[in-house]
């Protein structure tokens, strides 16, 4: 896995550059805006974490220029502004998760294994697939059941999603929470079993089944196609 982290405070970036590669990530670290793309032609990677007050340019522009470079590069906003404007603001311009510095390392290693995780499955699902009565086109997210459209939330397409890259799997709560909230705390404690209802309700009641309560998987009354 290859980050780029895109940040002009040198010793955030030393740490976190000398942390990631410790954790098994290939690293590249830059200080400049003007850089980043120069860099993206010449390597490929995973996810770009990205502070936005850099000295010759917006965080944000660097963002737009990075997804219209490699759309499915994964991306983790890490910065001191921590105002919810500017959190929905970057995270509306397609930015897949957000960090308020000061950051936990531990945390923000696991943010972008999350990141590049959700970027690898939009990848590998970039095509229609068909499970019985189950359609689902991913790049257009769209989803049908016998024909017709399903409207979902993005938690439950996030979910439905994970069930189907891991068919054939039983899927714990925590592994199913991690794939729709990438490892947040604030979750409720019937939050997965919330949208898999609604999963059921929206599509068959066979859809998932349910072990001992704490554990899922894709329902057996889906055949294979």
């Amino acid at each position: 896995m290859r980050v780029l982290i895109v940040d002009d405070d040198r010793m955030f970036g030393e740490v976190l550059s000398q942390y990631l590669v410790r954790q098994g990530f290939a690293v590249d670290w830059i200080r400049h805006a003007q850089d980043v793309i120069p860099a993206m032609n010449c390597s490929t990677f995973d996810c770009i974490v990205l502070d936005l007050g850099l000295p010759d340019g917006d965080g944000a522009e660097v963002l737009r220029a990075a997804r219209a470079h490699s759309p499915r590069l994964g991306s983790l906003v890490i910065s001191g502004r921590r105002l919810v404007k500017d959190r929905v603001e970057m995270l509306d311009l397609g930015a897949d998760d957000y960090l308020v510095k000061p950051v936990d390392l531990d945390e923000a290693s696991a943010r972008i294994r999350s990141v590049i995780r959700r970027a690898d499955a939009k990848q590998s699902l970039d095509c229609e697939i068909r499970l019985g009565p189950l359609c689902v086109v991913s790049s257009r997210r769209e989803v049908t059941w016998d024909g017709k459209p399903v409207d979902l939330t993005n938690r439950e397409y996030w979910l439905l999603e994970t069930f189907i890259r891991n068919k054939g799997q039983v899927l714990s709560r925590s592994r199913l929470e991690q794939a729709i909230y990438g490892g947040r705390e604030e979750i409720g404690s019937n939050a997965v079993e919330v949208h898999i209802h609604n999963l059921r309700r929206k599509l068959a009641p066979e859809l998932i089944v349910s072990i001992r309560g704490f554990c899922y998987h894709l329902g057996l009354g889906v055949p294979n196609g």
